[in-house]
C-alpha cells in the first residue's frame, strides 16, 4: 500500500529522495484521517526548514493539520496544482499530491525515517494501542 522506495515519519509524511532532492507529501493514512481536503497552505520556493519543523498545513472538513518537514533543506518547488485542486490529496496522496520538493541540506536526517514496512508496523501498533 505504501511505496517501498519512500521513507516515512510518525507524523504521516512521506519523502521520495532522488539525488539530493526530496519530494514530500502526506500519506494515505493521513489523508484518510483528515477526510475531504478543502485547502492546502504551502511555503514559498526558497524557504528553508529544519527536520521536524512545520512547513504548511492541510485543511479538511474535519480539522486543520500542520505538515512537518521530514528533513532539513530548502524548498526548490511547490505543487501549485494543490492550490486549485486540494482534493488531489484525497485522490492521489503518494503521486500527484506531492506538496514540496526540498534540496536536502542534512542527509543524516534520512536515517531517522521509517521504511514502508516500519511505517505499516507503526500504524498497526497505533491501531492496537
Amino acid at each position: 500500500m505504501y511505496p517501498e522506495d519512500y521513507l516515512y515519519t510518525k507524523d504521516h509524511e512521506w519523502i521520495a529522495v532522488q539525488d539530493s532532492v526530496g519530494t514530500i507529501g502526506i500519506t494515505d493514512y493521513a489523508q484518510h484521517e483528515l477526510g475531504d481536503v478543502v485547502y492546502v497552505d504551502l511555503p514559498e520556493v526558497g524557504d528553508t526548514f529544519e527536520s521536524g519543523e512545520p512547513f504548511g498545513s492541510v485543511e479538511s472538513v474535519k480539522a486543520v493539520s500542520e505538515v512537518f518537514c521530514p528533513i532539513s533543506g530548502e524548498v526548490v518547488a511547490v505543487n501549485e496544482k494543490l492550490e486549485e485542486n486540494p482534493e488531489l490529496i484525497n485522490q492521489s496522496p503518494h503521486q500527484d499530491a506531492w506538496m514540496i520538493k526540498v534540496r536536502i541540506t542534512n542527509p543524516d536526517d534520512l536515517k531517522e525515517l521509517l521504511s514502508s514496512e516500519e511505517y505499516e508496523e507503526y500504524l498497526q501498533e497505533q491501531a492496537g494501542a
